[in-house]
């Protein structure tokens, strides 16, 4: 009797893990779906930057941030902008009140100073990069998919964007 009421104690707390994990994997699926954003993080970017040289854009985001939330589930969300974006530009997201690592051009920062140091002052903002992360253009505030596509086609040099 002793072991059966041991496993029903146990049994709550298993189904809470499962169902933990099932949704945490179901966002990992999400994340990489066909037609999604192909996200990288600085270190990827750079690298990638070397062999096959695209234009990159990051997004410096908050958990807090209302609109950056929004812009993930509409503007990021968009498919059309998705093609675009990993047929074009290497995507990244920095995370701006963090302070875990990343590194850059072979300087470690934390995210929250590597966000100050491009000039981010409100969120979301999208920066902007050539190929070479030498020269940088910040954007601020929330795109719609539409204007946002626009943007990244005239900062790509495309014509229909102009």
């Amino acid at each position: 009797m002793k072991i059966f009421n041991n496993m029903l104690s146990i049994t709550p707390i298993l189904t809470l893990f499962v169902l933990l994990t099932a949704f945490t994997d179901k966002e990992k699926l999400d994340q990489k779906e066909e037609g999604a954003i192909k996200w990288l993080n600085i270190e990827e970017a750079q690298a990638l930057s070397k062999d096959e040289p695209r234009k990159i854009f990051i997004d410096v985001y908050t958990d807090w941030c209302g609109w950056c939330k929004k812009m993930d589930k509409t503007t990021f969300a968009d498919k059309q902008v998705a093609e675009y974006v990993n047929a074009n530009f290497y995507a990244v997201k920095l995370k701006a009140d963090s302070d875990s690592k990343v590194t850059f051009h072979g300087k470690e920062y934390a995210q929250s100073e590597l966000a100050r140091a491009f000039r981010v002052s409100g969120y979301p903002t999208i920066i902007f990069f050539d190929e070479t992360f030498s020269r940088f253009q910040p954007v601020s505030g929330f795109r719609q998919a539409d204007e946002f596509k626009k943007m990244l086609m005239q900062f790509n040099g495309d014509e229909a964007g102009k």
